[in-house]
């Protein structure tokens, strides 16, 4: 008995040392390989009367910055309505007179939307409107996503994981897609927005996003 106790012991020291061993060899890259990124940013807009254009005092994030480009920028409206009661507080597109993107960005920090990294919002389109991710990276670069959030008769979420999105550039001055881009880096991106690449058509042709959430790493400016 007391043999077989201490053949135990041995076997329980050298399985010991082996993953010990195998702690220390392995890259440290590879052991966080699956480690999920956590909140970046959430924007929920501020519950406060509804204006044309929506400015930075809508933001309810005190870290983040509101951008408005293309030519029918100047009227994105951050709208709300009475009734029904459960009707959020949203950024609305229907007045563009010509192509508009919204985009939010961190005073402070960049945001790494490389591995796990996922965008989700709560949206509501009409009419044909198929709502974009955009982002801008550090370098300047504007890219367009292939995914997009279609029309839909009611609120809903949608969760884009960001390693299956097929990029465009976008010429933002044009508010147009121009050229097929493999594997960007995503390590730093500095602003993350949205559009539907059309004019607004009031409520029977418009987008609409209540909240935006960002799961990313952060990166250092």
């Amino acid at each position: 008995m007391k043999h077989i106790i201490a053949i135990s012991k041995m076997l329980e020291y050298t399985l010991n040392k082996q993953l010990l061993t195998i702690a220390f060899v392995i890259p440290p890259i590879f052991m966080n390989a699956q480690e999920r990124p956590k909140l970046f940013f959430r924007e929920d807009f501020k519950e406060i009367p509804e204006e044309i254009p929506v400015t930075q005092n809508h933001i309810a994030n005190t870290n983040l910055l509101i951008s408005l480009y293309g030519k029918g920028a100047n009227l994105i409206k951050k709208s709300h309505h009475d009734t029904p009661y459960d009707d959020p507080y949203y950024i609305w597109s229907g007045l563009c007179q010509d192509n508009w993107a919204v985009t939010l960005k961190h005073k402070s920090k960049f945001v790494n939307l490389s591995g796990q990294a996922k965008i989700r919002w709560r949206s509501k389109q009409s009419g044909f409107r198929q709502l974009h991710l955009i982002i801008k990276l550090a370098d300047g670069t504007w890219l367009i996503s292939d995914m997009f959030d279609s029309s839909s008769k009611d609120w809903r979420i949608k969760e884009f994981n960001i390693q299956d999105i097929k990029w465009m550039t976008l010429d933002i001055e044009s508010m147009v897609e121009k050229k097929w881009i493999i594997n960007p880096d995503l390590s730093k991106v500095e602003e993350i927005g949205w559009t539907d690449l059309m004019r607004g058509g009031e409520s029977e042709a418009c987008s609409r996003i209540d909240w935006i959430e960002v799961d990313g790493f952060l990166a250092k400016k």
